[in-house]
């Protein structure tokens, strides 16, 4: 008997390979379909928005601290508050007691990402050498200088100052840390016959040293805070969130206004900080209020979280 010719199985080979030869035609079509996106056209996704931590500069409820600084750190990270710096007495801790401090920023979520030092922690020798061991077990890896000696008064005595600063940026960064300045109203303020400090600090030290920006002593001294920031990009690698209004403490005003409550441009500086200044989180600060130093820390804290839900 002959062969079947007509067997089902080769039918269904035939038919399998028309089909398949015919499928990228098929899809091609589709992708010209009106109103269809292939997956490379698809819209990408929103960029998720870059968050900058908020935290406190402890200045601000130094009255507690000084009592009690576990339940100062528990009722700041109870608050809200993301980081802490610390100020300058934190410069006589031994080793053992920076690392117990650690262990409680640890089991609060708080992080410790700056500290405010004497002009002495950004010379080189044991001065320096103890404030690099106190801000690595802190974690932290800015060292700020919190205020210059009382004995630079001139344009050269700035300049020289600035000369130990560059120093102190390189012996640091090895340590995995960076220097930088904490401004004040009087920086903001021209020399006799001269430039006002804060210019002649940009000018005369390294882009990566830092310009700590403390918003109401700019505002008190006239200043555009807006100008700054545009004119040291990437400098302004953390803020004060101190605010300012004109008027005598008698009345709660200068800088006994809370956060929001006086004249400070807070979006724009904002905006500025993040798109050209380099920020990489806020500090709140506060000399005082007509509030306790923990009621303060809290409206104010509310009032950043209610401009940056856009209220």
């Amino acid at each position: 008997m002959s062969p079947d010719t007509t067997s089902p199985l080769p039918q269904s080979r035939r038919r399998f390979l028309q089909i398949s030869a015919a499928l990228p035609a098929m899809v091609a079509a589709r992708s010209l379909m009106p109103g269809e996106l292939s997956a490379a056209d698809a819209p990408a996704p929103p960029p998720v928005p870059k968050k900058y931590p908020i935290g406190i500069e402890l200045y601000s409820v130094r009255g507690e601290l000084t009592k009690d600084l576990p339940n100062t750190l528990r009722t700041v990270a109870k608050i809200g508050y993301e980081v802490v710096e610390f100020y300058s007495p934190y410069f006589g801790w031994t080793f053992p007691f920076a690392k117990d401090v650690r262990a409680q920023l640890d089991d609060l979520g708080l992080r410790c990402f700056s500290t405010h030092n004497g002009f002495e922690s950004l010379l080189p020798g044991e001065t320096m050498s103890h404030a690099i061991e106190l801000n690595q077990i802190l974690g932290a890896r800015q060292i700020i200088m919190a205020s210059a000696p009382r004995t630079t008064k001139t344009v050269d005595d700035w300049k020289r100052l600035c000369g130990h600063l560059a120093t102190a940026v390189e012996e640091l960064k090895p340590h995995g840390l960076s220097a930088g300045f904490h401004n004040h109203h009087v920086e903001w303020l021209p020399l006799e016959n001269g430039p006002r400090i804060m210019d002649i600090l940009a000018a005369n030290t390294p882009p990566e040293f830092i310009l700590q920006f403390d918003v109401g002593t700019c505002l008190e001294a006239g200043a555009d805070p807006i100008a700054w920031i545009r004119a040291n990009p990437g400098r302004i690698k953390s803020v004060h969130l101190k605010d300012w209004a004109p008027g005598d403490k008698s009345a709660e005003k200068g800088y006994r206004v809370l956060f929001g409550e006086g004249v400070a441009p807070w979006k724009e500086i904002t905006a500025a900080v993040e798109s050209v200044g380099g920020v990489e989180f806020y500090l709140m600060e506060q000399e005082g209020s007509r509030f306790s130093e923990f009621e303060t820390a809290e409206r104010c804290l509310a009032s950043w979280r209610k401009l940056r839900a856009g209220g």
